[in-house]
């Protein structure tokens, strides 16, 4: 590694497993200071012990970051064991399935708060800190294609992920002076558990890859990447902006007629011979 992170510090959410558990062994790996929160003590020592063994730092700390009060905790357990908070992943997500008829209030307003509010608490509570500190920060949100394109029965979990955009380009507007950077990371279809869980037999699972552009599923190290470019001074001129990894799917327009991508070269070229 290259240290494109040495002497920064971190907080990541929802780090126990999936992108955020794969983010945060990838910031220390670059030489940061990792704190993680989440729900469940097990996956979060996991990972902690991980990063130590391989001689980087990082601590956890349990938090329900639904409860704003909890995310206030976490954000100043960093700057406690660690002296300061340079970068922020709010990563936690909660979603609904369910056609808009059938959706209750309370699973709506559910999703809302799982998948936005805590975009909105963690982002301001490391606002807070960053500007009292005074040495800028960056601050990265995780998004969803489908906060960019409609799904039916993810109606909840769409309008939540397309208000995080627009919250972080207002956010960034707000923090730009102070050289705080606020973006998005967009991922498309990622293995995690909610994948697995979703996508519960080779057959599912074969015809979703095949339903993006790069024939298969994205794995949580991918999106990772991205979140470090954000996250590390390459980017420091970068702000109110959404970096999509979705293997290509949400620059595809199906248009109901010939899939072209897929016929041979041959096949091409003997229609083009014809016309």
């Amino acid at each position: 590694m290259t240290g494109r992170l040495q002497g920064k510090i971190a907080l990541v959410s929802g780090a126990g497993t999936g992108i955020g558990a794969a983010t945060a062994k990838r910031f220390a790996a670059e030489g940061a200071k990792v704190m993680i929160c989440g729900r469940r003590r097990e996956p979060l020592e996991a990972v902690v012990n991980e990063i130590t063994a391989a001689g980087g730092g990082a601590a956890w700390v349990q938090a329900d970051v639904t409860d704003e009060r909890a995310v206030e905790q976490a954000v100043q357990a960093t700057v406690k064991r660690f002296g300061g908070l340079d970068i922020i992943v709010n990563n936690a997500v909660n979603y609904t399935w369910g056609l808009v008829d059938q959706v209750g209030t309370d699973d709506w307003r559910k999703c809302l708060r799982g998948s936005l509010d805590v975009a909105f608490f963690g982002t301001r509570a490391a606002m807070r800190v960053m500007k009292a500190r005074g040495a800028g920060g960056a601050i990265i949100n995780l998004g969803s294609v489908v906060g960019l394109l409609g799904s039916p029965g993810l109606s909840a979990y769409g309008a939540a992920k397309a208000g995080v955009l627009n919250f972080s380009r207002a956010v960034a507007l707000e923090g730009a002076s102070e050289n705080i950077r606020v973006n998005v990371v967009i991922p498309g279809v990622v293995w995690s558990e909610g994948t697995r869980e979703a996508l519960n037999s080779d057959e599912v699972a074969d015809g979703t890859a095949r339903s993006v552009p790069m024939k298969r599923i994205g794995n949580p190290q991918e999106v990772a990447n991205a979140i470090l470019f954000l996250a590390s001074d390459e980017a420091s001129y970068i702000t109110g902006q959404s970096l999509v990894v979705d293997g290509g799917k949400t620059c595809r327009l199906d248009v109901g007629a010939t899939d072209y991508v897929s016929e041979s070269s041959t096949e091409r070229r003997g229609a083009a011979a014809s016309n």
